[in-house]
Protein backbone atom coordinates (compact mmCIF):
# COMPACT_ATOMS: atom_id res chain seq x y z
CA UNK A 1 0.00 0.00 0.00
CA UNK A 2 2.91 2.33 0.74
CA UNK A 3 4.20 1.82 -2.80
CA UNK A 4 0.79 2.64 -4.27
CA UNK A 5 0.58 5.77 -2.10
CA UNK A 6 3.96 6.96 -3.37
CA UNK A 7 2.89 6.34 -6.97
CA UNK A 8 -0.28 8.33 -6.32
CA UNK A 9 1.76 11.19 -4.85
CA UNK A 10 4.04 11.13 -7.89
CA UNK A 11 1.06 11.06 -10.25
CA UNK A 12 -0.47 14.01 -8.40
CA UNK A 13 2.76 16.01 -8.64
CA UNK A 14 3.08 15.24 -12.36
CA UNK A 15 -0.22 17.00 -12.98
CA UNK A 16 1.25 20.33 -11.80
CA UNK A 17 3.34 21.07 -14.90
CA UNK A 18 0.99 19.12 -17.19
CA UNK A 19 -1.92 21.45 -16.33
CA UNK A 20 -0.29 24.26 -18.29
CA UNK A 21 0.47 22.28 -21.44
CA UNK A 22 -3.04 22.19 -22.95
CA UNK A 23 -2.99 26.00 -23.12
CA UNK A 24 0.39 25.99 -24.87
CA UNK A 25 -0.70 23.18 -27.18
CA UNK A 26 -3.91 24.93 -28.19
CA UNK A 27 -2.10 28.14 -29.06
CA UNK A 28 0.56 26.26 -31.03
CA UNK A 29 -2.17 24.49 -32.98
CA UNK A 30 -3.89 27.80 -33.76
CA UNK A 31 -0.73 29.51 -34.96
CA UNK A 32 0.44 26.43 -36.86
CA UNK A 33 -2.23 27.31 -39.42
CA UNK A 34 -0.37 30.52 -40.20
CA UNK A 35 3.06 28.89 -40.53
CA UNK A 36 2.12 26.08 -42.88
CA UNK A 37 3.25 27.16 -46.35
CA UNK A 38 0.44 25.20 -47.94
CA UNK A 39 -2.12 27.68 -46.62
CA UNK A 40 -0.19 30.92 -46.02
CA UNK A 41 2.30 32.64 -48.31
CA UNK A 42 5.82 32.58 -46.92
CA UNK A 43 7.11 35.95 -45.66
CA UNK A 44 3.58 37.37 -45.50
CA UNK A 45 2.67 39.35 -42.37
CA UNK A 46 0.43 36.55 -41.14
CA UNK A 47 3.16 33.98 -41.71
CA UNK A 48 5.75 36.07 -39.83
CA UNK A 49 3.34 36.63 -36.94
CA UNK A 50 2.74 32.91 -36.72
CA UNK A 51 6.48 32.16 -36.75
CA UNK A 52 7.08 34.75 -34.03
CA UNK A 53 4.40 33.47 -31.67
CA UNK A 54 5.09 29.80 -32.42
CA UNK A 55 8.79 30.17 -31.62
CA UNK A 56 7.85 31.73 -28.29
CA UNK A 57 5.49 28.86 -27.43
CA UNK A 58 7.74 26.07 -28.69
CA UNK A 59 10.33 27.26 -26.15
CA UNK A 60 8.05 25.67 -23.55
CA UNK A 61 7.39 22.42 -25.42
CA UNK A 62 11.08 21.99 -26.30
CA UNK A 63 12.16 22.33 -22.66
CA UNK A 64 9.58 20.21 -20.88
CA UNK A 65 12.28 18.46 -18.87
CA UNK A 66 13.21 21.69 -17.12
CA UNK A 67 9.61 22.46 -16.19
CA UNK A 68 8.97 18.91 -14.99
CA UNK A 69 12.07 19.22 -12.81
CA UNK A 70 10.77 22.37 -11.12
CA UNK A 71 7.16 21.20 -11.00
CA UNK A 72 7.91 17.81 -9.47
CA UNK A 73 10.33 19.23 -6.91
CA UNK A 74 7.77 21.76 -5.76
CA UNK A 75 4.86 19.35 -6.03
CA UNK A 76 6.48 16.56 -4.01
CA UNK A 77 7.99 18.86 -1.38
CA UNK A 78 5.98 18.76 1.84
CA UNK A 79 6.98 22.25 2.97
CA UNK A 80 8.80 25.26 1.50
CA UNK A 81 7.77 24.27 -2.01
CA UNK A 82 9.15 27.43 -3.64
CA UNK A 83 12.59 26.78 -2.14
CA UNK A 84 12.50 23.20 -3.42
CA UNK A 85 11.73 24.44 -6.94
CA UNK A 86 14.57 26.98 -6.72
CA UNK A 87 17.06 24.29 -5.67
CA UNK A 88 15.74 22.14 -8.53
CA UNK A 89 16.54 24.91 -11.02
CA UNK A 90 20.12 25.13 -9.74
CA UNK A 91 20.39 21.34 -9.78
CA UNK A 92 19.27 21.28 -13.41
CA UNK A 93 22.06 23.58 -14.55
CA UNK A 94 24.64 21.82 -12.39
CA UNK A 95 23.76 18.55 -14.09
CA UNK A 96 24.00 20.05 -17.60
CA UNK A 97 27.43 21.49 -16.88
CA UNK A 98 28.69 18.32 -15.19
CA UNK A 99 27.41 15.97 -17.88
CA UNK A 100 28.86 18.11 -20.66
CA UNK A 101 32.16 18.35 -18.81
CA UNK A 102 32.45 14.58 -18.40
CA UNK A 103 31.58 13.97 -22.06
CA UNK A 104 34.30 16.47 -22.99
CA UNK A 105 36.93 15.08 -20.61
CA UNK A 106 36.35 11.50 -21.78
CA UNK A 107 36.18 12.56 -25.45
CA UNK A 108 32.66 11.20 -25.84
CA UNK A 109 31.08 14.29 -27.41
CA UNK A 110 29.27 13.36 -30.61
CA UNK A 111 30.11 15.37 -33.72
CA UNK A 112 27.53 18.03 -34.51
CA UNK A 113 26.71 21.64 -33.87
CA UNK A 114 22.89 21.40 -33.83
CA UNK A 115 20.20 19.03 -32.62
CA UNK A 116 19.51 18.04 -36.21
CA UNK A 117 23.12 16.92 -36.65
CA UNK A 118 23.07 15.11 -33.29
CA UNK A 119 19.84 13.22 -34.08
CA UNK A 120 20.34 9.50 -33.44
CA UNK A 121 23.59 9.99 -31.50
CA UNK A 122 21.97 9.86 -28.06
CA UNK A 123 23.08 13.42 -27.32
CA UNK A 124 21.41 16.79 -27.63
CA UNK A 125 21.82 20.49 -26.86
CA UNK A 126 19.96 21.80 -23.81
CA UNK A 127 20.39 25.47 -22.91
CA UNK A 128 23.65 25.48 -24.91
CA UNK A 129 25.13 22.38 -23.22
CA UNK A 130 25.73 19.25 -25.28
CA UNK A 131 24.58 16.43 -22.99
CA UNK A 132 23.16 12.91 -22.97
CA UNK A 133 19.62 13.08 -24.38
CA UNK A 134 17.26 11.89 -21.64
CA UNK A 135 14.23 13.90 -22.72
CA UNK A 136 11.75 14.71 -19.96
CA UNK A 137 13.08 11.79 -17.93
CA UNK A 138 15.99 13.99 -16.84
CA UNK A 139 13.60 16.52 -15.34
CA UNK A 140 11.50 13.80 -13.72
CA UNK A 141 14.51 12.13 -12.09
CA UNK A 142 16.14 15.36 -10.90
CA UNK A 143 12.83 16.78 -9.65
CA UNK A 144 12.08 13.64 -7.63
CA UNK A 145 15.64 13.54 -6.26
CA UNK A 146 15.50 17.16 -5.12
CA UNK A 147 12.12 16.59 -3.45
CA UNK A 148 13.41 13.47 -1.68
CA UNK A 149 16.47 15.27 -0.29
CA UNK A 150 14.45 18.41 0.45
CA UNK A 151 11.90 16.55 2.58
CA UNK A 152 14.68 15.00 4.66
CA UNK A 153 17.05 17.92 5.15
CA UNK A 154 15.11 21.17 4.78
CA UNK A 155 14.21 21.39 8.48
CA UNK A 156 17.78 20.88 9.71
CA UNK A 157 19.29 24.03 11.20
CA UNK A 158 22.79 24.84 12.45
CA UNK A 159 23.90 27.24 15.13
CA UNK A 160 26.35 30.09 15.13
CA UNK A 161 28.48 30.77 12.08
CA UNK A 162 27.15 27.67 10.32
CA UNK A 163 23.51 28.76 10.53
CA UNK A 164 23.55 30.04 6.95
CA UNK A 165 24.19 26.49 5.71
CA UNK A 166 20.97 25.03 7.10
CA UNK A 167 17.52 24.44 5.62
CA UNK A 168 17.32 24.68 1.82
CA UNK A 169 21.02 25.61 1.56
CA UNK A 170 21.82 22.23 3.11
CA UNK A 171 19.58 20.60 0.50
CA UNK A 172 21.66 22.24 -2.23
CA UNK A 173 24.91 21.15 -0.55
CA UNK A 174 23.72 17.54 -0.43
CA UNK A 175 22.62 17.68 -4.07
CA UNK A 176 26.03 18.82 -5.36
CA UNK A 177 27.88 15.47 -4.96
CA UNK A 178 24.75 13.54 -5.94
CA UNK A 179 24.44 15.49 -9.18
CA UNK A 180 28.14 14.98 -9.88
CA UNK A 181 27.83 11.21 -9.57
CA UNK A 182 24.54 11.12 -11.48
CA UNK A 183 25.97 13.19 -14.35
CA UNK A 184 28.77 10.65 -14.79
CA UNK A 185 26.51 7.62 -14.35
CA UNK A 186 24.07 8.71 -17.06
CA UNK A 187 26.85 8.74 -19.64
CA UNK A 188 27.20 4.97 -19.23
CA UNK A 189 23.78 3.86 -17.97
CA UNK A 190 21.32 5.94 -19.98
CA UNK A 191 22.20 4.47 -23.41
CA UNK A 192 21.13 1.10 -21.98
CA UNK A 193 17.90 2.59 -20.63
CA UNK A 194 17.29 4.32 -23.94
CA UNK A 195 17.65 1.00 -25.71
CA UNK A 196 15.01 -0.42 -23.35
CA UNK A 197 12.66 2.48 -24.08
CA UNK A 198 13.12 1.96 -27.81
CA UNK A 199 12.37 -1.73 -27.30
CA UNK A 200 9.19 -0.85 -25.37
CA UNK A 201 8.09 1.46 -28.18
CA UNK A 202 8.82 -1.34 -30.63
CA UNK A 203 6.73 -3.77 -28.57
CA UNK A 204 3.81 -1.34 -28.61
CA UNK A 205 4.09 -1.14 -32.39
CA UNK A 206 4.32 -4.93 -32.60
CA UNK A 207 1.17 -5.27 -30.52
CA UNK A 208 -0.51 -2.91 -32.96
CA UNK A 209 -4.25 -2.72 -32.35
CA UNK A 210 -4.01 -4.82 -29.17
CA UNK A 211 -1.48 -2.37 -27.74
CA UNK A 212 -3.79 0.56 -28.46
CA UNK A 213 -6.67 -1.32 -26.82
CA UNK A 214 -4.65 -2.00 -23.65
CA UNK A 215 -3.45 1.61 -23.55
CA UNK A 216 -6.99 2.93 -23.85
CA UNK A 217 -8.42 0.46 -21.35
CA UNK A 218 -5.80 1.08 -18.64
CA UNK A 219 -5.92 4.83 -19.17
CA UNK A 220 -9.60 4.74 -18.23
CA UNK A 221 -9.77 1.84 -15.78
CA UNK A 222 -7.05 3.22 -13.47
CA UNK A 223 -8.84 6.55 -12.91
CA UNK A 224 -10.07 5.59 -9.40
CA UNK A 225 -6.45 5.09 -8.30
CA UNK A 226 -5.15 8.27 -9.94
CA UNK A 227 -2.44 6.19 -11.63
CA UNK A 228 -3.89 6.75 -15.10
CA UNK A 229 -1.81 9.93 -15.33
CA UNK A 230 1.29 7.74 -15.43
CA UNK A 231 -0.10 5.90 -18.46
CA UNK A 232 -1.04 8.73 -20.79
CA UNK A 233 1.67 11.21 -19.78
CA UNK A 234 4.42 8.68 -20.53
CA UNK A 235 3.21 8.26 -24.11
CA UNK A 236 2.09 11.83 -24.74
CA UNK A 237 5.20 13.64 -23.48
CA UNK A 238 8.13 11.18 -23.51
CA UNK A 239 10.03 9.14 -26.07
CA UNK A 240 7.86 6.12 -25.25
CA UNK A 241 5.24 7.82 -27.43
CA UNK A 242 7.71 8.37 -30.27
CA UNK A 243 10.65 10.51 -31.36
CA UNK A 244 11.05 12.21 -34.74
CA UNK A 245 13.27 14.77 -36.43
CA UNK A 246 10.94 17.50 -37.73
CA UNK A 247 12.19 20.68 -39.39
CA UNK A 248 15.65 20.17 -37.91
CA UNK A 249 14.40 19.69 -34.35
CA UNK A 250 14.18 16.47 -32.35
CA UNK A 251 10.57 16.20 -31.18
CA UNK A 252 9.66 13.75 -28.42
CA UNK A 253 6.22 12.52 -27.33
CA UNK A 254 3.00 11.90 -29.22
CA UNK A 255 1.45 15.33 -28.73
CA UNK A 256 4.52 17.48 -29.53
CA UNK A 257 5.05 15.31 -32.62
CA UNK A 258 1.46 15.92 -33.74
CA UNK A 259 1.78 19.68 -33.23
CA UNK A 260 5.08 19.83 -35.10
CA UNK A 261 3.74 17.75 -37.97
CA UNK A 262 0.62 19.80 -38.59
CA UNK A 263 2.80 22.93 -38.66
CA UNK A 264 5.48 21.59 -41.00
CA UNK A 265 4.15 18.55 -42.85
CA UNK A 266 1.87 18.09 -45.83
CA UNK A 267 2.20 14.31 -45.78
CA UNK A 268 0.70 11.55 -43.61
CA UNK A 269 0.95 12.01 -39.86
CA UNK A 270 3.04 9.55 -37.86
CA UNK A 271 1.57 6.59 -36.02
CA UNK A 272 2.35 8.18 -32.64
CA UNK A 273 -1.10 9.79 -32.94
CA UNK A 274 -2.58 6.46 -31.83
CA UNK A 275 -1.94 7.58 -28.26
CA UNK A 276 -4.03 10.74 -28.68
CA UNK A 277 -7.57 9.41 -29.15
CA UNK A 278 -8.49 8.89 -25.48
CA UNK A 279 -10.75 11.94 -25.64
CA UNK A 280 -13.36 10.04 -27.66
CA UNK A 281 -15.10 8.79 -24.54
CA UNK A 282 -15.05 12.32 -23.10
CA UNK A 283 -16.81 13.81 -26.12
CA UNK A 284 -19.13 10.92 -27.02
CA UNK A 285 -19.03 8.00 -24.59
CA UNK A 286 -20.13 9.73 -21.41
CA UNK A 287 -23.27 11.03 -23.11
CA UNK A 288 -24.34 7.49 -24.03
CA UNK A 289 -23.80 6.18 -20.51
CA UNK A 290 -25.60 9.17 -18.99
CA UNK A 291 -28.58 8.49 -21.24
CA UNK A 292 -28.55 4.88 -20.01
CA UNK A 293 -28.71 6.17 -16.43
CA UNK A 294 -31.61 8.47 -17.25
CA UNK A 295 -33.74 5.96 -19.14
CA UNK A 296 -33.33 3.31 -16.42
CA UNK A 297 -33.93 5.70 -13.50
CA UNK A 298 -37.07 5.52 -11.41
CA UNK A 299 -39.70 7.97 -12.71
CA UNK A 300 -39.70 9.98 -9.48
CA UNK A 301 -35.92 10.46 -9.72
CA UNK A 302 -35.61 11.48 -13.36
CA UNK A 303 -36.02 15.22 -12.91
CA UNK A 304 -33.38 15.45 -10.17
CA UNK A 305 -31.09 13.12 -12.11
CA UNK A 306 -31.39 15.26 -15.22
CA UNK A 307 -30.35 18.34 -13.25
CA UNK A 308 -27.30 16.42 -12.02
CA UNK A 309 -26.28 14.78 -15.31
CA UNK A 310 -26.63 17.62 -17.82
CA UNK A 311 -23.91 19.90 -16.36
CA UNK A 312 -21.57 16.92 -15.94
CA UNK A 313 -21.99 15.78 -19.54
CA UNK A 314 -21.67 19.32 -20.90
CA UNK A 315 -18.41 19.68 -18.95
CA UNK A 316 -17.14 16.37 -20.33
CA UNK A 317 -18.17 17.26 -23.88
CA UNK A 318 -16.69 20.75 -23.92
CA UNK A 319 -13.44 20.42 -21.96
CA UNK A 320 -12.99 16.69 -21.34
CA UNK A 321 -13.35 16.57 -17.54
CA UNK A 322 -15.06 13.23 -16.93
CA UNK A 323 -14.30 12.32 -13.32
CA UNK A 324 -17.32 14.03 -11.68
CA UNK A 325 -19.57 11.94 -13.94
CA UNK A 326 -17.60 8.70 -13.74
CA UNK A 327 -17.40 8.71 -9.95
CA UNK A 328 -21.19 8.52 -9.87
CA UNK A 329 -20.94 4.81 -10.70
CA UNK A 330 -17.32 3.63 -10.31
CA UNK A 331 -17.91 2.19 -6.83
CA UNK A 332 -21.63 1.52 -6.94
CA UNK A 333 -21.48 -0.40 -10.25
CA UNK A 334 -17.91 -1.74 -10.66
CA UNK A 335 -18.91 -4.21 -13.40
CA UNK A 336 -20.33 -1.33 -15.42
CA UNK A 337 -17.07 0.59 -14.88
CA UNK A 338 -15.09 -2.37 -16.20
CA UNK A 339 -17.27 -2.64 -19.32
CA UNK A 340 -17.16 1.14 -19.80
CA UNK A 341 -13.34 1.05 -19.73
CA UNK A 342 -13.19 -1.94 -22.09
CA UNK A 343 -15.44 -0.16 -24.58
CA UNK A 344 -13.25 2.93 -24.40
CA UNK A 345 -10.19 0.86 -25.29
CA UNK A 346 -12.12 -0.94 -28.03
CA UNK A 347 -13.17 2.25 -29.83
CA UNK A 348 -9.65 3.69 -29.59
CA UNK A 349 -8.46 0.48 -31.20
CA UNK A 350 -11.03 0.90 -33.99
CA UNK A 351 -9.80 4.44 -34.59
CA UNK A 352 -6.27 3.09 -35.03
CA UNK A 353 -7.41 0.30 -37.37
CA UNK A 354 -9.26 2.86 -39.51
CA UNK A 355 -6.10 4.98 -39.84
CA UNK A 356 -7.42 7.91 -37.78
CA UNK A 357 -4.66 10.41 -36.88
CA UNK A 358 -6.39 12.99 -34.69
CA UNK A 359 -5.35 14.75 -31.51
CA UNK A 360 -8.36 14.19 -29.26
CA UNK A 361 -7.21 14.20 -25.66
CA UNK A 362 -9.80 16.49 -24.10
CA UNK A 363 -13.18 17.89 -25.16
CA UNK A 364 -14.74 19.14 -28.36
CA UNK A 365 -13.12 22.58 -28.11
CA UNK A 366 -9.62 21.12 -28.24
CA UNK A 367 -10.69 18.66 -30.92
CA UNK A 368 -11.90 21.41 -33.24
CA UNK A 369 -8.83 23.60 -32.76
CA UNK A 370 -6.34 20.77 -33.30
CA UNK A 371 -7.94 18.80 -36.10
CA UNK A 372 -10.30 20.84 -38.28
CA UNK A 373 -7.60 23.27 -39.51
CA UNK A 374 -5.22 20.37 -40.19
CA UNK A 375 -7.73 18.96 -42.64
CA UNK A 376 -9.54 15.65 -43.03
CA UNK A 377 -6.89 14.40 -45.47
CA UNK A 378 -4.27 14.38 -42.69
CA UNK A 379 -6.31 13.48 -39.62
CA UNK A 380 -9.40 11.64 -40.98
CA UNK A 381 -11.36 13.45 -38.29
CA UNK A 382 -14.78 12.70 -39.88
CA UNK A 383 -14.09 9.00 -39.30
CA UNK A 384 -13.31 9.79 -35.66
CA UNK A 385 -16.64 11.61 -35.30
CA UNK A 386 -18.51 8.69 -36.88
CA UNK A 387 -16.82 6.28 -34.47
CA UNK A 388 -17.67 8.59 -31.59
CA UNK A 389 -21.37 8.54 -32.47
CA UNK A 390 -21.18 4.76 -32.63
CA UNK A 391 -19.58 4.79 -29.18
CA UNK A 392 -22.43 6.92 -27.84
CA UNK A 393 -24.98 4.40 -29.07
CA UNK A 394 -22.96 1.42 -27.86
CA UNK A 395 -22.47 2.89 -24.39
CA UNK A 396 -26.21 3.57 -24.18
CA UNK A 397 -27.47 0.14 -25.22
CA UNK A 398 -24.87 -1.92 -23.36
CA UNK A 399 -25.10 0.31 -20.29
CA UNK A 400 -28.89 0.08 -20.25
CA UNK A 401 -28.80 -3.71 -20.67
CA UNK A 402 -26.32 -4.21 -17.82
CA UNK A 403 -28.15 -1.86 -15.45
CA UNK A 404 -31.46 -3.65 -15.98
CA UNK A 405 -30.02 -7.17 -16.16
CA UNK A 406 -27.95 -6.94 -12.97
CA UNK A 407 -30.10 -4.34 -11.17
CA UNK A 408 -27.11 -2.04 -10.72
CA UNK A 409 -27.19 0.83 -8.24
CA UNK A 410 -26.55 3.55 -10.77
CA UNK A 411 -27.71 7.16 -10.30
CA UNK A 412 -31.50 7.38 -10.34
CA UNK A 413 -32.07 3.91 -8.90
CA UNK A 414 -32.58 5.20 -5.35
CA UNK A 415 -35.92 4.45 -3.77
CA UNK A 416 -38.03 7.02 -2.00
CA UNK A 417 -36.27 8.10 1.19
CA UNK A 418 -32.78 7.53 -0.16
CA UNK A 419 -32.46 11.01 -1.57
CA UNK A 420 -29.68 11.78 0.87
CA UNK A 421 -27.43 9.64 -1.27
CA UNK A 422 -28.18 11.60 -4.40
CA UNK A 423 -25.03 13.25 -5.82
CA UNK A 424 -24.77 16.98 -5.30
CA UNK A 425 -25.27 19.37 -8.16
CA UNK A 426 -22.10 20.56 -9.86
CA UNK A 427 -23.01 24.12 -9.00
CA UNK A 428 -22.62 23.27 -5.33
CA UNK A 429 -18.86 23.94 -5.22
CA UNK A 430 -19.58 27.60 -5.83
CA UNK A 431 -21.71 27.68 -2.70
CA UNK A 432 -19.55 25.50 -0.51
CA UNK A 433 -17.65 27.14 2.31
CA UNK A 434 -14.25 26.16 3.58
CA UNK A 435 -15.79 25.62 7.01
CA UNK A 436 -18.27 23.10 5.62
CA UNK A 437 -15.56 21.12 3.86
CA UNK A 438 -13.28 21.10 6.90
CA UNK A 439 -16.20 19.95 9.04
CA UNK A 440 -16.69 17.04 6.65
CA UNK A 441 -12.98 16.26 6.90
CA UNK A 442 -13.17 15.95 10.67
CA UNK A 443 -12.21 19.46 11.73
CA UNK A 444 -9.09 21.62 11.52
CA UNK A 445 -7.07 19.42 13.85
CA UNK A 446 -7.69 16.39 11.64
CA UNK A 447 -6.31 17.97 8.46
CA UNK A 448 -2.59 17.52 7.74
CA UNK A 449 -2.31 18.83 4.18
CA UNK A 450 -4.60 19.94 1.35
CA UNK A 451 -3.87 19.79 -2.38
CA UNK A 452 -5.83 19.34 -5.59
CA UNK A 453 -5.51 18.17 -9.18
CA UNK A 454 -7.89 18.63 -12.14
CA UNK A 455 -11.03 17.56 -10.32
CA UNK A 456 -10.12 16.21 -6.89
CA UNK A 457 -9.45 17.74 -3.51
CA UNK A 458 -6.67 15.57 -2.03
CA UNK A 459 -6.31 15.69 1.74
CA UNK A 460 -4.11 13.86 4.24
CA UNK A 461 -5.88 13.44 7.58
CA UNK A 462 -4.85 12.17 11.00
CA UNK A 463 -7.92 10.01 11.67
CA UNK A 464 -10.03 8.84 8.70
CA UNK A 465 -12.75 7.67 11.10
CA UNK A 466 -13.70 11.33 11.63
CA UNK A 467 -14.57 11.86 7.95
CA UNK A 468 -18.25 12.66 7.38
CA UNK A 469 -18.92 11.73 3.75
CA UNK A 470 -22.45 13.12 3.64
CA UNK A 471 -21.26 16.61 4.63
CA UNK A 472 -18.59 16.46 1.90
CA UNK A 473 -21.21 15.41 -0.66
CA UNK A 474 -23.47 18.23 0.49
CA UNK A 475 -20.58 20.63 -0.16
CA UNK A 476 -20.58 19.54 -3.82
CA UNK A 477 -18.52 16.36 -3.87
CA UNK A 478 -19.87 13.67 -6.18
CA UNK A 479 -17.78 10.98 -4.50
CA UNK A 480 -15.45 10.49 -1.54
CA UNK A 481 -12.52 8.06 -1.67
CA UNK A 482 -10.78 7.12 1.59
CA UNK A 483 -7.54 5.14 1.42
CA UNK A 484 -5.79 4.96 4.76
CA UNK A 485 -5.10 8.52 5.88
CA UNK A 486 -5.55 9.94 2.37
CA UNK A 487 -8.92 11.32 1.28
CA UNK A 488 -9.99 12.36 -2.21
CA UNK A 489 -13.19 14.33 -2.77
CA UNK A 490 -14.36 14.63 -6.38
CA UNK A 491 -15.57 18.19 -7.05
CA UNK A 492 -14.97 18.62 -10.77
CA UNK A 493 -13.99 21.95 -12.30
CA UNK A 494 -14.94 23.81 -9.11
CA UNK A 495 -12.15 22.17 -7.13
CA UNK A 496 -9.88 25.24 -7.25
CA UNK A 497 -12.56 27.35 -5.56
CA UNK A 498 -12.96 24.66 -2.93
CA UNK A 499 -9.19 24.52 -2.35
CA UNK A 500 -9.00 28.31 -1.98
CA UNK A 501 -11.96 28.36 0.42
CA UNK A 502 -10.38 25.63 2.53
CA UNK A 503 -7.02 27.41 2.59
CA UNK A 504 -8.66 30.64 3.69
CA UNK A 505 -10.48 28.85 6.48
CA UNK A 506 -7.27 27.14 7.59
CA UNK A 507 -5.39 30.44 7.23
CA UNK A 508 -2.94 28.79 4.84
CA UNK A 509 -1.06 31.07 2.43
CA UNK A 510 0.71 29.59 -0.61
Amino acid sequence: MLGVKKLQDFSKAMIGPVLYLPVIGLLIALFSMTTNKIWVAEESSLYLLGKYVSSMLWAIMNNLGFFFCLGLAGGLAKTRKAEAAFVAAMTWFMYLAANNSWLTLTQRLAAGSSNAQLYGSGQTFIFGFQVIDMGVFLGIILGCAVAFIHNRFVDIEFRGAFSIYGNSKLVLIVMIPLVGVFAIATVYVWPIVEHGISALTGVMKTFGAVGVFLYGFLNRFLIPTGLHHLIWSAFVFTSIGGQLLIDGQTVVGAKPIFLAEIAHSAGPLSDSARFLTYGMVKIFGTAGMALAFYTTARPENKQKLKITLIPLIVTSFLVGITEPFEFLFIFTAPLLWLVYSLLDGFFQMLAWLLDVRVCATNGIIDFIVYNIPAGAHLTRWPVFVALGLMETATMFYIGKFLILRFKMRTPGQEQQGEGANQPASVSAPDRASGEQVILGLGGKENVCSVENCFTRLRVDVRDPALIQEQILKTSGGTSVIIKGNHVQVIYGLGVNKIRNAVNRYLDVHE
